[in-house]
């Protein structure tokens, strides 16, 4: 009984990792997704339980100067509301503030247009974050916003991403005006 747990534990990570990685993209993408996820030792009824993690991992982040998103678009296509993603902001609130010098959850982000990931006085990041090498540009915060985890692998950031691409635009050009 404590192996068949185990199991479907391993095989529910999977697909979560699998779907916050980007699952929601083309059909190719998925087909890809599927068939390498089949393979991994954790949907082996033989398999041990730790065997799932490394296999879901395996994806590299981009490097820090690519904005390439999963779904092709792209932040220059798009005209950022800064009042309606002030609105969008509201669900982002649960873990950030723009307030200077405020972290909650989540870092502040006052000011994070042009500033260098992981450096916020008092704010524990991760090390995945703080050692990403990225610089918050409106366009890089685009691709983050898509898919936090496909981006920076291991942060603390627990959210699945927006997918529309204009609430993303609107939402930047709100954190634009945040300094």
């Amino acid at each position: 009984m404590v192996r068949k747990t185990r199991l479907v534990a391993s095989a529910l990570f999977v697909v979560a990792t699998a779907s916050a990685c980007g699952g929601g993209g083309s059909k190719s993408e998925d087909s890809s997704t599927t068939a390498s996820t089949a393979n991994t030792p954790a949907a082996s009824p033989a398999a041990p339980a730790n065997t799932a993690a490394p296999a879901a991992t395996a994806a590299a982040a981009p490097a820090p100067d690519d904005t390439a998103t999963v779904s092709g678009a792209k932040l220059a296509d798009f005209t950022g509301d800064a009042a309606k993603g002030e609105a969008v902001f509201i669900q982002c609130k649960t873990c950030h503030v723009t307030d200077a010098g405020v972290n909650r959850i989540g870092p502040s982000l006052h000011g994070i247009v042009g500033r260098h990931s992981g450096e916020i006085a008092g704010y524990a990041y991760s090390a995945a974050n703080k050692n990403s090498g990225i610089t918050w540009t409106a366009e890089k915060l685009f691709q983050y916003l898509e898919n936090p985890q496909r981006v920076v692998p291991g942060t603390k950031m627990a959210f699945a991403g927006i997918q529309d691409p204009q609430k993303r635009a609107d939402l930047i050009a709100w954190l634009g005006t945040q300094k």
